[in-house]
């Protein structure tokens, strides 16, 4: 559903992502993990349109969309989720999947208003359709962040930490909407929260400097040598 092949930006003389490839299918999670300044915002801001690339290619379900636009990219079912929700704080939680609804797919009328109620029904706001965005607790909206990144008709969901900030339990209850899109999406998420990471990814990817280090089954990248020492400082030479 979505091949990167050798994706690389710079800024200046920094290369801030260099030569990232992997592909991901309907179904897969894919965790990314890597320090701070390893590139993984950067990386989801080339792949959703809001930086341009300066060489690579992004393919969405085998077509070329490097070059396209971000709303664009959208359209064709690119969707974000961040870290700080981006709701309309003055819509009412309907409303506000509604919107993604009515410029994404283009669905109006009764179409619009069962797809919205199916999509809150998945993240598990449909009790609190009529609340205003504003006056939701942290958790709810990035329930919301997730049904907003839905609206728009998307395939694939970049999630961009949206664990942070949670409490333990409260990780856990995102933890559970998380699997339940990725039953009919493929999703890259960027997270510190490792077990958060486990419990659903797939395959995880080291990013350090920019450079892929590592991408495999979850608990083997965890417990890599290459994982130690970027956040432990071990070396393989100290572990040895």
């Amino acid at each position: 559903m979505l091949n990167v092949s050798l994706a690389s930006k710079r800024y200046g003389s920094k290369t801030v992502v260099d030569r990232v490839s992997f592909s991901i299918d309907r179904g897969e999670c894919l965790g990314v993990i890597g320090p701070n300044g390893a590139g993984k915002t950067t990386l989801f801001n080339i792949l959703d349109g809001s930086a341009s690339m300066d060489s690579g290619t992004v393919r969405l379900g085998g077509t070329d969309i490097s070059r396209l636009a971000q709303h664009k990219r959208a359209r064709l079912g690119m969707g974000r989720a961040y870290q700080v929700p981006r709701t309309f704080v003055g819509l009412s939680v309907f409303e506000n999947v509604l919107t993604g609804l009515f410029h994404g797919p283009r669905l109006k009328g009764t179409n619009a208003t069962k797809k919205a109620t199916e999509i809150l029904e998945t993240v598990g706001l449909a009790a609190k359709s009529n609340l205003t965005a504003g006056t939701l607790p942290l958790l709810d909206r990035k329930r919301l962040e997730l049904a907003k990144a839905m609206s728009i008709g998307s395939k694939i969901l970049l999630l961009d930490e949206i664990a942070g900030g949670l409490t333990e339990q409260e990780v856990f209850q995102l933890i559970d909407v998380v699997r339940r899109l990725k039953v009919d999406h493929a999703i890259v998420w960027i997270e510190h929260i490792a077990h958060a990471l486990m419990a659903v990814s797939d395959r995880i990817m080291v990013l350090n400097f920019g450079e892929k280090l590592a991408e495999g089954e979850p608990a083997t990248v965890m417990a890599s040598a290459i994982v130690q020492e970027i956040y432990l400082g071990i070396s393989v030479d100290d572990a040895a």
